[in-house]
């Protein structure tokens, strides 16, 4: 029986043209991140299982490839549970793996930290458009900024750098946790129940507000609750500063901070931006991750149909693993998304260098070969990208398929030099 020439489901092999397009993407965010002042980090793509089932990754923690234990340590015969087979995983994103590097080394990195970390994860949902089991993150992270400074910069960062892509137009949503919560609790919905209230609310702008109050009541919360929550909502459509309404609206039940912080986040934002993009309060806005503590952000593009990245403040995660709580926030962008954005648009990498190659004819060798080949040493000197291969058989058609990839010249060696 033949192997199989195809990738596994869900996962996917990466032509020579995408692969351009990915380097000078990765090129572009290590540049522009850099210039804010982000250190790039690795970390191992194989996480401690406990680390990655700790309850902070919401229904990603679902969707874990698990590792089995090796050698001695796996006893198939004996095992009752699922702890006697796994003790590892695949990461599924890049923050737990950070603040687990963090939590190790914070005695030899600076306060705050900016870190930069570009690298796989992995995940077993259902593959869909722009949507891999093996997929690129991109994060950027500050652990120890506990103002929203932080907020700003890596907003400022992230979207500094798409505009460097070519993308405008986009939005950043925006939003708080702590005031999903407030407007929870002043509904009269019970803490316990918040998870089920966001999850619901998450949904609204696929089955919209009556959507909604329909989800809510056939979970059994009360009518008076549902018409609370949802006038919350009618009440902000309806004011000319959605934020200013929940802060006077929430009095008592929202920190006096939270208003404030968040509008400076936003002011400050548009008055330094580099690129064409509008940031805008959101109150439906969740995000999955349970480890988010306050601010929460997302990119949104027409272009895509939906989040092309996102992030937020986890101020409680550090201490997880060190009984000490440390600021944290951070920023992912959908590194596979935009670079399935930029193929479907037939973007091309700009400044190139020229593209030149050398077909050799296939008794061409010794001397003559040693001098085609000093010829390309020599040429690549002034940044020229020259390929050096076999003349084919069919020379048109070879000619052809380099000229697709970007070759402009053509110089051909032959045994003979009178051909």
């Amino acid at each position: 029986m033949a192997l199989s020439k195809k990738p596994v489901t869900g996962m996917k092999d990466i032509l020579p043209a995408e692969m351009q397009i990915r380097d000078y993407v990765i090129s572009v965010i290590k540049e522009t991140y850099g210039k804010f002042g982000f250190t790039s980090i690795e970390t191992p793509c194989v996480e401690n299982i406990a680390n990655l089932s700790n309850k902070q990754g919401g229904e990603n923690e679902k969707l874990i490839f698990k590792i089995l234990k090796r050698g001695e340590k796996l006893n198939l015969e004996t095992a009752e549970c699922e702890a006697d087979l796994v003790d590892t995983g695949l990461r599924y994103d890049l923050t737990v793996p950070l603040v687990r590097y963090y939590s190790n080394h914070s005695n030899e990195l600076p306060t705050p930290f900016k870190a930069l970390q570009i690298g796989n994860v992995w995940r077993a949902d259902r593959p869909q458009r722009g949507r891999y089991r093996q997929f690129m993150q991109c994060d950027i992270d500050i652990l120890g900024e506990p103002s929203n400074l932080a907020e700003i910069e890596l907003i400022l960062a992230t979207t500094t750098t798409l505009g460097k892509l070519g993308f405008k137009n986009f939005q950043i949503r925006i939003n708080e946790r702590r005031i999903l919560k407030a407007m929870a609790a002043y509904s009269g919905f019970a803490e316990e129940d918040y998870d089920t209230v966001f999850i619901i609310l998450d949904k609204m702008d696929k089955i919209g507000l009556e959507g909604v109050a329909e989800e809510l009541e056939k979970s059994g919360f009360a009518k008076e609750s549902i018409e609370k929550y949802l006038g919350l909502f009618k009440g902000i459509e309806a004011a000319e500063d959605g934020i200013a309404y929940l802060g006077e609206t929430l009095q008592g039940v929202l920190e006096p901070d939270v208003e404030a912080s968040l509008q400076e986040i936003m002011a400050s934002v548009k008055a330094t931006k580099a690129s064409e993009f509008e940031i805008v309060f959101d109150p439906t806005l969740v995000r999955g991750m349970s480890y988010y503590t306050g601010t929460i952000f997302e990119i949104a593009m027409p272009e895509f149909g939906g989040s092309c990245g996102g992030g937020g403040r986890y101020d409680k995660m550090v201490g997880k693993f060190t009984g000490n709580d440390v600021p944290a926030c951070g920023f992912s962008i959908g590194f596979e998304r935009i670079i399935l954005l930029l193929m479907e648009s037939g973007f091309q990498v700009p400044t190139q260098p020229k593209k030149v190659a050398y077909l050799i004819e296939k008794g061409v060798s010794g001397e003559m070969l040693c001098n085609v080949i000093a010829q390309a040493q020599e040429a690549r000197k002034d940044g020229t990208q020259v390929l050096v291969a076999r003349m084919n058989k069919n020379k048109k058609f070879q000619k052809e398929q380099l000229t697709a990839e970007g070759y402009e010249e053509f110089q051909e060696f032959y045994k003979n030099p009178l051909k």
